[in-house]
Order: structure tokens, then sequence, then C-alpha cells
């Protein structure tokens, strides 16, 4: 096995990885910048030398066969483990962070901290983006993840980091509008922001039965929590929002927070990163960090 081993090229590895992954040669050609004769030359060659029929040749599709499978795992692991030593060794690859997150978690919680973890590492650039739809960790260039949801998530590595939860808030001057806000019943009348389904869930919890005028759409709903939060604090009624990301602005008093009631939404707030890049020194070193401030923020 090690004579064989020996005498297959690296790069027909990448390539067969390539079309395992894509499921297509024409795809794996224009993702790696070579023709799809190159990609067929070298799936063939690599058949060859291991004796073995790596994909069926369907006419519009190409389908791994078992041992194709089994060699696909064993290839994207591989080529997951030197994309991720490459990266490790280059100084670009070390020198910056990279973290994907959603924007109010960026704008409201991570953003306001960041610069003590880059006082702490000034060797470190940090680069945060925000966006609403999932990296792939595994394929973009990007070290880690801030995201909502189970933490279940296959070749990541995963650290809980909050809950998931909302309550009501708005101004005092809102507050005050509304009667003071004495008990949760009194929100059915008030003007709500957010989504009707949250709402209904959040009455449920603090255990309002809803009439059914109740159950109309509110005034607002936004894209993000931070911009329904935003809406109610110029005064424009009362947002569902996690007392976690605005605990600066209740603190400061420019929110209040009628009631203790929250509602929980499925899963939390999870740190991710490929599981083997667990060693990278920038993403422990970032875990260590974000976990002491999540802790601090519960």
């Amino acid at each position: 096995m090690a004579d064989i081993l020996a005498t297959i090229p690296l790069s027909a590895v990448r390539v067969f990885e390539a079309a395992a992954r894509l499921k297509s040669f024409t795809r794996a050609a224009e993702e790696l910048g070579i023709s799809q004769a190159a990609v067929s030359w070298q799936v063939k060659a690599l058949e060859r030398r291991l004796d073995q029929t790596l994909f069926l040749r369907l006419p519009r599709e190409v389908v791994l066969t078992p041992p194709g499978e089994r060699l696909s795992r064993a290839a994207t692991e591989a080529v997951n483990l030197l994309r991720a030593a490459v990266a490790d060794l280059t100084e670009a690859g070390e020198g910056v962070l990279s973290i994907t997150t959603l924007q109010t978690v960026a704008m409201q919680w991570l953003a306001p901290r960041i610069g003590a973890f880059q006082v702490a590492h000034p060797k470190l650039a940090v680069r945060l983006e925000s966006s609403a739809g999932l990296a792939d960790l595994m394929r973009e260039n990007i070290d880690v993840a801030v995201r909502s949801g189970d933490g279940d998530w296959p070749g990541l590595e995963t650290h809980f980091l909050f809950p998931s939860i909302q309550t009501p808030l708005c101004t005092a001057e809102m507050r005050e509008r509304l009667g003071g806000l004495g008990r949760p019943e009194d929100l059915l009348d008030a003007p709500r922001i957010g989504i009707a389904e949250e709402w209904t869930a959040w009455f449920r919890a603090a255990g309002v039965a809803m009439p059914e005028a109740a159950h109309a759409e509110p005034r607002l709903a936004a894209d993000t929590q931070t911009l329904e939060v935003a809406s109610a604090m110029s005064g424009q009624g009362v947002a569902l929002g996690s007392p976690i990301f605005f605990a600066t602005d209740i603190a400061a008093g420019r929110l209040v927070r009628p009631f203790e009631v929250v509602m929980r939404l499925g899963g939390g707030f999870w740190l991710a990163y490929p599981e083997d890049r667990r060693r990278s020194p920038k993403i422990a070193a970032f875990r260590d960090w974000i976990l002491a401030e999540a802790a601090e923020s519960v």
C-alpha cells in the first residue's frame, strides 16, 4: 500500500476530491482552473493506479461508487488538513483572524468587545463580517463563526456561548405612555414591533391568552433585531429583543425591560470552527477570550 501511495500524484487526489465533492467533472474543472478533459484524465489515471472504478459516468452527472465514497471521505479530510496547515504556516493566515456572524451579534455584542481582544493580541488583525447566510467554514477563507442553532454541525467544533432569548424592550417614556405596563396583558394593545409569531410565543410564555384581534401583524417587522429595537428606542413602540445583546442600553436607561419573562428560541448562540483547526493559535486565543466574555454576559 505504501508503494501505491508513493506513486499517486497529489494533483490527482486534489482533482478527485473536487470532482467527488461537486459531483461534476465540469464544475471541478471550473473550480481548479483546468479543462474538463484534464479532470477526466486525472480521474482515469487514479482509477487505473488503484484498479478501482471511482465514478459511474452517467449522461448528465457522475456518481461515486462505494470505493469512490470511501476514498472521497479520506480525500476531503486530507485536503482540509493540508489547507489548514498551509493557512496556519503563512503570515496572511496566522496574522488575520476572520470572523463571520449575524448582524445583530456583530453590532450589539461582538463589535463593542472586540477591541479588548485586539489589545491583548496586538499582532493579530481582526476581520469581522456580518451576514444572514451561513458561511462554509470548510471551504471559505473564514476562521470562526458565531451563529445561532443547535450547535450540531458536521466537521465543526462548537462551544455554547449564550441562550437565544427575547423579551419586550421599549423606552421609559413609552412605558409610561402605556400606563406603566404593570402586567404582560397590557402589551396586547401596545404598538408592537417584530414578528407576529414571536410575540404570540412571548405572550404564551407569560401566560397570556391572546384574543383573536391581538394576533394582527405588528406595526413594523425588520430583517434584523437591531433595526427593530432601534425603532423601539426612537419611541415607535415595543420590540422583542435579547436582554443579552442590549444589556448596555438597558443599563444606560436608553431601554427598559418591563417584564422578566423571556421567550426562548430554539438552540442558542455558538462559536464554531473546523475541527481540524482547533490547535491554530489564533483560533485558540479567540476561543478562550470569547468564552470568558460570554460567561460574563449571561
